[in-house]
């Protein structure tokens, strides 16, 4: 079977695992905790994003990796780390409100970017050239374009939380 078939393949069948997964197990537990509480597994895990990094070592993948391909994708998932784990610091404050929406429409961005230039280099045609990148890709990515989903679903119902006002008391 060509390589692009399996790729598409690859992908294809972890959107449908980890959708299955989340349906069953993941969503339910979330939907009933409180909005803030509930994005803490999801930055938590975008919190490993870093692993994005190893698009541009070595031996991880092909040296014939075009950078064009393998930076964006590896910085772009380091940033999202940094705001996932920046809006898990903060939670529950106006900021981290604002940082976890952040963390979202960028790193969902980033994400289709990588499909995109992925696409523009023709990378499911060149087999090889993610060598164990390919299972970042295969497993690991629809697992963080789903729970982007879910992000989206906690944001658009949290409530954004006010900065409180000291009360001056006229004496």
């Amino acid at each position: 079977m060509p390589f692009p078939v399996l790729f598409g393949i690859s992908v294809a069948f972890g959107l449908t695992a980890w959708g299955a997964v989340t349906w069953q197990y993941i969503w339910p537990a979330l939907r009933e905790r409180p909005s803030p509480e509930s994005l803490k597994p999801i930055l938590l895990l975008h919190g490993f994003r870093f692993l994005g990094l190893a698009f541009m070592v070595p031996g991880v993948v092909s040296t014939d990796l075009p950078a064009a391909f393998a930076e964006p994708v590896a910085y772009g998932d380091f940033i999202t780390a940094i705001l996932a784990l920046l809006a898990l610091a903060t939670l529950g404050t106006r900021t981290g409100t604002v940082l976890a929406w952040v963390f979202n429409a960028f790193g969902m961005a980033d994400l289709f970017f990588a499909f995109y230039q992925g696409g523009r280099i023709s990378l499911p045609e060149k087999p090889g050239l993610l060598g164990a990148g390919y299972f970042i890709l295969a497993a690991y990515v629809p697992l963080l374009l789903i729970t982007h989903g879910l992000a989206l679903v906690i944001l658009q119902r949290t409530k954004v939380i006010a900065p409180s006002r000291s009360k001056l008391s006229t004496a």
